[in-house]
């Protein structure tokens, strides 16, 4: 895979950084949704809140561990990481050098890679290769053969350049996903309906659409999206919310737009999820943003990761502050 990626990188005083992304190959559309490469290398440590979105990430890392915490959960640290769909924030901290690629999916195309009900991993980062799937144990590429995901992430860092790493991971999931777990065609269509309309279909109308009752979607969906229909309506919801905010829209108009009751009904939505208020969350952005860094942004226009201060704790506080 060559065409259509877009490199971006940048050196300065705080250290060196590239971000590198690329679609994958249109016969592993629309379950997986994109690559990006990630290279920095950084005068100190960093910490990301990643809020939730309408998509599953696997991290191919090459080397440096990530510390990943979630409220309630004691943390992790991992250098290769799956999370599946989440209705809460997490906090991801580094030593400031790190370097993999993320490639973001949908929860069915990760049902099918890796063969666990997904309600077992929601809300929680796990090492992929303690999942009882079978990836890899069908593969040989370059006369070798891979026991699952760290030995492919190893196999992507000794390969020359980018395109060469894509070109390789498109080969391996078209493999991994023609000899994996069959997801239903019928949760397939009802998430792509949820998606379509940010989360604003009524679970029984979403039932009725794809020829299930309530109880049987809700039980299909939590075991291939991890997920129930209306939780991952919310998660579809807010996403909407902060891309329309983001994009210059007011609070009031976001809320309407978005089916929200009113403004605090969004507000409190918001911190639900992310820990703090929408102007919070705007403010914070604003107060970290520094030239001649990456973008923490995880999709393509949208606020989906906020870049915290070396100099505050990883968590918001329940004022919503960053203390």
């Amino acid at each position: 895979m060559t065409s259509g990626i877009v490199t971006r990188r940048g050196h300065g005083p705080g250290g060196s950084w590239e971000t590198v992304v690329a679609p994958p190959h249109p016969r592993l559309r629309p379950g997986i949704i994109s690559y990006r490469g990630i290279r920095l290398a950084l005068d100190g440590p960093r910490s990301r809140l990643e809020t939730p979105i309408g998509a599953a990430t696997l991290l191919l890392g090459f080397d440096g561990p990530i510390r990943i915490s979630r409220a309630d959960r004691p943390p992790a640290t991992l250098v290769s990481v799956y999370s599946g769909l989440t209705t809460t924030s997490a906090v991801g901290e580094h030593g400031g050098r790190i370097s993999g690629i993320e490639v973001l999916l949908t929860p069915w195309a990760a049902f099918t890679l890796f063969g666990t009900p997904q309600w077992e991993l929601t809300n929680r980062p796990v090492d992929p290769d303690v999942l009882p799937h079978l990836l890899g144990r069908g593969g040989r590429p370059g006369g070798s053969r891979w026991a699952g995901v760290g030995e492919l992430a190893a196999a992507l860092s000794a390969l020359p350049g980018w395109a060469e790493r894509f070109g390789l991971l498109d080969d391996v999931l078209a493999r991994w996903v023609q000899e994996g777990t069959p997801s239903s065609a019928r949760v397939v269509r009802a998430w792509s309906v949820l998606r379509r309309t940010w989360g604003a279909v009524p679970v029984p109308r979403l039932a009725e659409e794809v020829g299930w009752s309530v109880r049987q979607l809700e039980n299909r969906f939590r075991e291939q999206i991890g997920l129930g229909p209306k939780a991952a309506a919310r998660v579809l919801r807010l996403q909407r919310a902060r891309r329309l905010l983001a994009s210059g829209r007011s609070a009031a108009e976001t809320a309407a737009l978005c089916g929200f009751y009113d403004q605090a009904h969004l507000s409190g939505e918001f911190r639900a999820m992310t820990g703090c208020t929408p102007r919070e969350f705007a403010a914070a952005r604003g107060a970290v943003a520094r030239p001649g860094l990456p973008g923490a942004d995880r999709m393509t226009g949208e606020a989906t990761s906020l870049v915290l201060s070396p100099h505050r704790s990883a968590h918001f506080s329940k004022t919503g502050r960053i203390t």
